[in-house]
């Protein structure tokens, strides 16, 4: 005859009725009925082939056997309110680290939004944020240095595993009082002769610009190159030049600069994607991660660009 083994039920009802003192206190606690916590008891000392409580009437009393017992059990419940909290400390990713990644205009604006609201609900995590230049945070990240990084992608990005967020156009960014603020879009044409503020020679975003204005036949003077949309705009303010840049750097440099932005035709598509490690599993963390980067980002790509 196969013997009984104690179950998790029994032992509930055995330390609800040590906790509260009756039977009856047991089965409320447990949301059930006091004929089923004395039969619970009852199997459990079968099991336990002792005795548990001391019975007078409907008084009951732990024996010396079954005090010792709830000791037990209490140590057992202890360690199940550990794993409780471990599972916890887990689901909210207690004591993790995420390390992500931005050129430093994204690094220093949206990036921080989005780290700023991840942490208010998962505060136990450590995030490490690294800005560099564009090869560098692709560096770090097919290298798996870093968990994740948001980047603007002006054309293919290989090695990389690649999460689109939200497509948008280049716009136009001039000192304020230029004469081509006049105008409610800018084409090609209107930039001939123009002191043109443009970034490095082999850039995806250089290589795009250049094929629209040579294709046009539009002479522009390059006067500066840079690798920095928050250089582009700086040198704009100054009145050195105008130029084309993403429109998220553009609207959050036109907050502390005195640059105007302007629409600008044939289209130049600029792409804000969540760039990952080519093999490492998607963590959890990082898949959480992610879903605050897009809505974030949604949210303020969403916004009209600042035009005066």
């Amino acid at each position: 005859m196969t013997r009984r083994r104690m179950g998790l039920r029994h032992i509930e009802a055995f330390r609800a009725v040590m906790v509260s003192g009756s039977m009856t206190e047991a089965a409320r606690l447990l949301h059930t009925s006091q004929p089923q916590i004395s039969r619970l008891v009852s199997q459990l000392e079968a099991i336990a082939q002792f005795p548990l409580f001391d019975r007078n009437g409907s008084r009951l009393s732990a024996t010396a056997d079954g005090s010792r017992f709830f000791q037990e059990v209490e140590k057992t419940f202890i360690g199940l309110e550990g794993l409780e909290t471990a599972a916890a400390n887990i689901r909210s990713f207690g004591t993790s680290r995420l390390s992500v990644a931005a050129m430093p205009r994204l690094a220093g604006g949206v990036l921080t939004r989005v780290v700023a609201r991840f942490k208010t609900d998962y505060p136990d995590v450590m995030v490490s944020i690294r800005s560099g230049t564009a090869s560098s945070v692709h560096n770090w990240v097919s290298s798996g240095l870093c968990d994740a990084a948001l980047a603007m992608l002006y054309g293919d990005v290989h090695g990389l595993r690649i999460d689109p967020i939200a497509t948008t156009d280049c716009v136009a960014v001039l000192p304020r009082g230029h004469r081509l603020g006049a105008l409610e879009t800018l084409e090609p044409a209107d930039f001939a002769g123009e002191r043109f503020i443009s970034f490095q020679s082999g850039s995806a975003l250089r290589s795009r610009i250049d094929q629209i204005f040579s294709a046009a036949q539009i002479e522009r003077h390059i006067v500066v190159e840079t690798d920095l949309g928050a250089s582009v705009c700086g040198l704009v303010s100054a009145g050195l030049g105008v130029s084309l840049i993403n429109p998220l750097a553009a609207r959050e440099e036109s907050e502390n600069s005195d640059i105007l932005i302007r629409p600008f035709r044939p289209s130049v598509p600029v792409t804000l994607a969540i760039l990952y490690p080519p093999y490492a599993a998607h963590q959890r963390l990082v898949a959480a991660f992610s879903d605050y980067a897009r809505e974030t980002v949604r949210q303020e790509m969403a916004l009209p660009a600042r035009s005066a």
